[in-house]
C-alpha cells in the first residue's frame, strides 16, 4: 500500500481530499460564524464564555490533518485494495433496495454510537488515556477545529469503525459518504462551544436521549463522564452521565447579555466554569 502512496495513487488522494475538505468546510463555517463574525455579540452564550488561545486552534488543526491522512489510509485499505473483496461493500443501490440504502445510514449511526461510547470509555482508562486520548483532551475549551484532533493511535481506533461496519453488513459507498458527512457535522457541533438546541431540550422526551454540545463540553472540561456521541442512552444506562447535566444545560440557555460583565465579553477572558459533579 505504501508503494501506491509513493507513486501517487489517485484513489488515496481523492479519499484524503474529500476527508480534508469535509472537515475544513464544516469547521471553517462554524468557526467563522461563531468565533469571528458574531463573537462579540454572542460570547455570553458560549458554554465556556472565553475563547481558546490561538495555539489551541493551531494544535487542533494540525492533529486533525494528521487524522485525515490516517482516515484516508483506512478507507483506501478497506475499499480500494484487495481487502475490499472480503467486505460486504456493494455498488448497485438496487442490489439491496433503496429502502435498505436509507436504513443502512441510520444503522451506521447506531453502530457508530455504540462503538464510540465503549471505545471512548476504554480510552479513559488511566494508562490508555495518557498514551492515546490525552491529545484530544488538551482542548479543555474545544473549538470546531477539535472535531478530528486525535493522537494517531486514537485516529486508528476512530477510523476503524468504517472497516468494522463494512465487514458486518452490506454498505454502499454513497451511504458511507452521507453517514460520514452527518458524523462530521455532529462532531463539529459537539465541539462548537455553543449550544444550538433550545432551552428545555435536555429534559424533553426526545432531548433526554440526544447528545448536546453542553454535554460534550462538560466532558472536555471535566474529563470524566458523558462519553456518548450522538445519543445519551449508553451514558444513562451505564450511569456515566454527569448528574448536573440538565442544570448546566439550563444555565447555559438562560444566560442573557445583561448578566455578563464587560470583562466576560472580552475574548480570552476568564469565566466561572460550568459546574462539575459526580457521575450518576
Amino acid at each position: 500500500m505504501t508503494s501506491h502512496f509513493l507513486t501517487g495513487d489517485k484513489n488515496f488522494w481523492v479519499i484524503l481530499l474529500v476527508i480534508i475538505l469535509r472537515y475544513l468546510l464544516l469547521a471553517t463555517a462554524a468557526f467563522v460564524i461563531f468565533y469571528v463574525i458574531r463573537v462579540r455579540k454572542i460570547l455570553f452564550k458560549k458554554i465556556q464564555p472565553r475563547l481558546p488561545a490561538n495555539k489551541d486552534y493551531v494544535r487542533e488543526i494540525l492533529y486533525s490533518c494528521l487524522t485525515a491522512v490516517i482516515f484516508a489510509s483506512i478507507g483506501y485499505l478497506v475499499f480500494v485494495t484487495p481487502v475490499s473483496r472480503l467486505t460486504q461493500t456493494y455498488w448497485d443501490i438496487h442490489e439491496h433496495s433503496v429502502g435498505y440504502f436509507i436504513f443502512s445510514i441510520f444503522l451506521m449511526i447506531l453502530v457508530h454510537d455504540t462503538y464510540f461510547y465503549w471505545t471512548h470509555r476504554w480510552m479513559h482508562g488511566k494508562s490508555v488515556f495518557r498514551i492515546v486520548h490525552r491529545v484530544h483532551h488538551l482542548s479543555t475549551n474545544p473549538s470546531p477545529w477539535a472535531a478530528m484532533a486525535f493522537h494517531p493511535l486514537e485516529a486508528v481506533v476512530e477510523g476503524s469503525v468504517i472497516a468494522l461496519m463494512a465487514f458486518l453488513f452490506p454498505v454502499h459507498p454513497l451511504a458511507i459518504g452521507i453517514f460520514l458527512l452527518l458524523m462530521m457535522a455532529y462532531n463539529v457541533y459537539g465541539h462548537l462551544g455553543y449550544e444550538l438546541y433550545p432551552k428545555g431540550f435536555s429534559r424533553s422526551w426526545i432531548g433526554k436521549w440526544v447528545n448536546t454540545a453542553v454535554n460534550h463540553n462538560m466532558h472536555h472540561q471535566h474529563i470524566q463522564g458523558n462519553y456518548g456521541l450522538y445519543f445519551l442512552w449508553w451514558d444513562r444506562w451505564m450511569g456515566t452521565l454527569q448528574s448536573n447535566y440538565d442544570e448546566n444545560f439550563e444555565n447555559v440557555k438562560s444566560r442573557t447579555a445583561i448578566h455578563t460583565t464587560a470583562a466576560d465579553s472580552i475574548p480570552g477572558s476568564d469565566f466561572e466554569p460550568i459546574k462539575t459533579s459526580r457521575i450518576s
